[in-house]
């Protein structure tokens, strides 16, 4: 708190920056220069010696929650300081676009000594290989930019010719808008992709087959207006708070202060629980269908169905309303009864599973059944769990059978990141950038949970009955935390060491680059020429260049054209638009919602000499707001009030009228009973479902840890210091927030472990340390940790120190191809060995 009351002193502030800086102080980010980013003097841009300097709207790129406003102060071309909206005052129905410590802590980031400076290869690497083994240990040397495409084009040729396009695994990812890479490697015959739902779980597919409306998180539920008007709302496994910072733990806050009850479902008395809930009901990882089916039992046994709703608005929910061809038997109602199994899901029984005490499970189902609007918002955690399929289908079938879907503050959504507290279209949105779709000749796609398997041992599942033989003997990955992000990252290392070549291109040694033979340093997104980014359904941000390229580090399409050019590919059918027509693409297009909300018009202004300054062609136009000052602000936030044109609630014209407005499934209606859904996990090949929600144990749920001899369940959680793997090099956020690891206080007295110990996590696929944190707000027999953490083997003891949660999570394959990050067995452990603090680990600076 020290350096914040020393700005208190020695700068002009007002009350509004005042109470910024409290609050962060007592937040504990009273970080080493984060006082010059909060306590600025008001309408000064100049810097303590004097010098005038410029702010301008800096990318805030990554895949969080908020994507919020991040401005740079830069003072002959260096970035001095950073801010966050100040465009306007701030208020609940026009708040501002606030960024969070992640945020704010970007220019150490992007200036960072530890960028990739230079290209470099690995010592012992030589066509082929050469010591593969040594991947991820190998010393580093420098190489020019020459030698390194000719090194590109070399090991490229020399793989196709041998082993043919389909040896070329390229998992897309990363920031680059342009998916540079993979129009390269189309251009160059073909590539095999990756795919699989990571951030939303088992929600997507359900979502779309069950209600007929493509899943994209910011069609689901109510926009921030709305929630307002309900009674209750119920955040199912989400945090937004720490998950989706920027706007929505505000505005749920603007609901509570409107009378809303809020209930918090979470294995963890999370941040959001202790600001908004009401009522926090802990509950076991990977087992919240069960208590979904223990409500609709007590809601069953007590008539407190909406009959109506249920006839007119969904198809499956008894045997009397089932399409036609369906057995009987396979009825929702019967299946929650024990009609036919014997086994009624009655809330004694979901309470031996998911462990919430019976009583509080009628209780919870009477205030839900009896309460309208309420809405049910769940976060993706619940969802990522191995062969998860059942848990939306069963979540949205419990308010389908009161009623509370399609009234504004009613719903059921998997509402989060960046649309959490904001459903609805776009109100704001870019135009496209104007490239033509390259095509993939190869249509070999592995998924996520089978990719590493697929390297080492040669084959995988293209379909059911469909399993292919499979090569690989590249991965180029560029901007990606794939060994950190995806699961099975012990198993990772084995498939980056078996091939003949790893190509990264990065910012920064991140494991992928570590276990790479060629490392190529690409640009930021400050470094760039600018372009749109968007947050929430009522903004548009227009960030610009900040800094020049850092040493010799390049842009991603800078390399592929490089690249391509040695291949002799021609540089136009990489990317025939250039990057400044490609801005101006965007800003031309940009469109913005009518006040009527009867369509939309265009955002901006743009005379002949706005279009020459931007390098591109193009004819004027006139729009709402002229195109200086777009870009002198960097933001245009559609101005929003109560009883406005652009309310949202999904489903409204269908629950209204449901013969006029049918949804876009084979009944036209919400479906309970889902032939499509289980035909379609069932064509994908891993796992199979019932055409209703059931109870299935996850595979390393609940029931596996009680018997395979790891009895801990392990949940990932979003992790303040960083936006997934990007950022955890920070080393302001590293002090700030240490990556630690979460035990109840009941488990950690019966290990003889107290706070600051440092403990071994370990599950069937591997170990990690760190220290640990004892508390009563996780249940017990639960362990919680940040995803994200970089890689950093220590491969003599076989433990992964810095706590990186994809060394835990298997490669388990299932359902439509989602990755199970909250379905773990692990068991805990006293480690013998310190560990330091990672904020005082060296940084990762080659060269």
């Amino acid at each position: 708190m020290g350096n914040i009351l020393e700005g208190i002193i020695n700068k002009q502030i007002n009350r509004r920056n005042f109470l910024k800086a409290s609050a962060i102080g007592a937040a504990g980010l009273a970080l080493p220069g984060c006082s010059s980013s909060t306590l600025t003097n008001t309408g000064v841009d100049a810097t303590a010696d004097g010098n005038e300097g410029q702010w301008i709207t800096a990318a805030c790129w990554h895949n969080c929650g908020g994507r919020c406003l991040n401005k740079a102060l830069v003072v002959d071309g260096v970035v001095v300081r950073q801010k966050t909206d100040d465009t306007h005052e701030d208020s609940p129905d026009f708040p501002q676009q606030r960024g969070c410590a992640r945020g704010r802590s970007h220019r150490k980031m992007v200036m960072g000594a530890d960028r990739l400076k230079y290209p470099m290869k690995r010592k012992n690497w030589a066509p082929g290989g050469g010591n593969k083994e040594l991947r991820g240990q190998d010393e580093w040397v420098r190489i020019s930019w020459d030698e390194a495409l000719d090194i590109m084009a070399s090991e490229l040729t020399r793989i196709k010719d041998a082993y043919g396009n389909r040896a070329i695994f390229a998992p897309v990812g990363g920031s680059d808008s342009l998916q540079a890479v993979p129009r390269l490697l189309s251009a160059f015959g073909g590539y095999t992709a990756r795919w699989g739902s990571v951030s939303w779980g088992s929600w997507p597919t359900v979502y779309s087959k069950v209600t007929g409306q493509p899943h994209n998180g910011a069609s689901d539920g109510n926009d921030r207006f709305r929630l307002r008007e309900s009674k209750l709302i119920i955040l199912w496994g989400a945090n937004p708070a720490q998950s989706s910072q920027g706007l929505p733990a505000y505005n749920y806050l603007q609901a509570k202060k409107a009378g809303v009850k809020f209930i918090v479902i979470d294995p963890i008395y999370s941040e959001s629980a202790r600001v908004l809930a009401d009522e926090w009901i802990p509950i076991r990882p990977a087992t919240d269908t069960a208590l979904i089916l223990g409500m609709a039992y007590y809601i069953i046994k007590n008539n407190l169905l909406d009959q109506n709703f249920l006839d007119n608005c969904t198809i499956g929910f008894d045997a009397d309303h089932l399409p036609e061809g369906a057995d009987p038997k396979d009825n929702f109602k019967d299946y929650v009864l024990g009609t036919y199994d014997n086994t009624p899901k009655t809330p004694e029984w979901a309470s031996e599973i998911c462990g919430v005490p019976a009583v509080k499970i009628a209780e919870f189902a009477q205030e839900y059944a009896t309460t309208k609007p309420a809405a049910i918002i769940s976060g993706g955690a619940p969802a990522r769990i191995n062969n998860g399929e059942h848990l939306p289908h069963a979540m949205m079938t419990l308010a389908y059978m009161v009623g509370n879907v399609g009234i504004p503050g009613a719903g059921v959504s998997p509402n989060m990141h960046n649309s959490a507290t904001n459903a609805g279209p776009a109100l704001v949105k870019a135009g496209g950038n104007g490239l033509p779709k390259i095509v993939n000749p190869i249509d070999d796609s592995i998924n996520s949970g089978e990719m590493y398997d697929a390297i080492l041992n040669g084959k995988y599942i293209k379909q059911k009955g469909e399993i292919r033989d499979i090569n690989i003997q590249m991965i180029w990955t560029w901007f990606s935390h794939n060994l950190n992000q995806r699961a099975g990252s012990s198993q990772g290392i084995d498939a980056y060491r078996k091939v003949e070549f790893v190509v990264a291109q990065n910012m920064f040694l991140t494991a992928d680059a570590q276990y790479a033979d060629l490392v190529l340093p690409v640009t930021s997104e400050w470094e760039r020429l600018g372009g749109l980014l968007t947050g929430n359904r009522e903004i548009l941000i227009h960030y610009r260049q900040i800094v020049e390229p850092q040493y010799e580090a390049k842009s991603d399409l800078w390399i592929v054209k490089e690249i391509g050019k040695k291949l002799g590919i021609d540089p136009t059918k990489v990317c025939p638009v250039s990057e400044e027509q490609q801005i101006y693409n965007q800003l031309a297009g940009a469109e913005v919602i009518k006040e009527d909300g009867s369509g939309y018009e265009k955002l901006l202004t743009l005379t002949a000499e706005d279009i020459k300054v931007l390098g591109a062609e193009g004819e004027p136009q006139t729009g709402r707001i002229t195109y200086q000052e777009f870009k002198e602000k960097g933001i245009y936030q559609v101005p929003r009030h109560k009883g406005d044109k652009l309310e949202f609630t999904s489903f409204e014209d269908f629950v209204a009228d449901p013969a006029n407005h049918k949804v876009n499934t084979p009944s036209g209606k919400f479906e309970i009973y889902c032939k499509s859904l289980a035909d379609n996990i069932e064509k994908v090949g891993f796992t199979s479902k019932s055409p209703i929600p059931k109870y299935e144990p996850s595979v390393e749920g609940y029931e596996d840890g009680q018997k395979n001899g790891y009895p801990f369940q392990l949940i990932t959680i979003h992790y303040f210091r960083r936006s997934h793997s990007t950022l955890d090099n920070v080393t302001w956020l590293r002090e700030a927030f240490n990556q630690e690891c979460r035990l109840n206080a009941q488990d950690a007295a019966e290990l003889g472990i107290k706070t600051g110990d440092i403990v071994k996590v370990t599950s069937q696929h591997g170990s990690v340390i760190r220290p640990v944190y004892v508390t009563e707000t996780i249940t017990p027999g639960v362990v919680s940790l940040g995803e994200g953490a970089w890689i950093d083997m220590d491969e003599g003891n076989g433990v992964d120190k810095a706590g990186c949660t994809g060394i835990l999570n298997g490669p388990i394959a299932t359902g439509q191809g989602h990755t199970g990050y909250n379905s773990c067995n692990v068991k805990v452990e006293k480690y013998d060995k310190p560990l330091a603090l990672d904020v005082n680990w060296p940084q990762r600076i080659i060269l």
